[in-house]
């Protein structure tokens, strides 16, 4: 019994926990705006494709 109570206060694993939802929160906040970025690219290439293609007389 004296062992069970001894594991359940230590807390030094609760910080790696932390940390790992912390920089899992990160990740999905830099993928998500990466995504917008990556999308708002992709318009204005596909702009400049057309203006060009335009500009060409094709």
């Amino acid at each position: 019994m004296n062992m069970f109570s001894r594991f359940m206060n230590d807390e030094s694993g609760a910080t790696a926990i932390e940390y790992g939802l912390i920089a899992a929160i990160v990740a999905v906040g830099i993928i998500t705006a990466l995504q917008g970025v990556g999308t708002q690219l992709n318009a204005t290439f596909s702009k400049v494709s057309s203006e060009l293609t335009t500009a060409n007389g094709q």
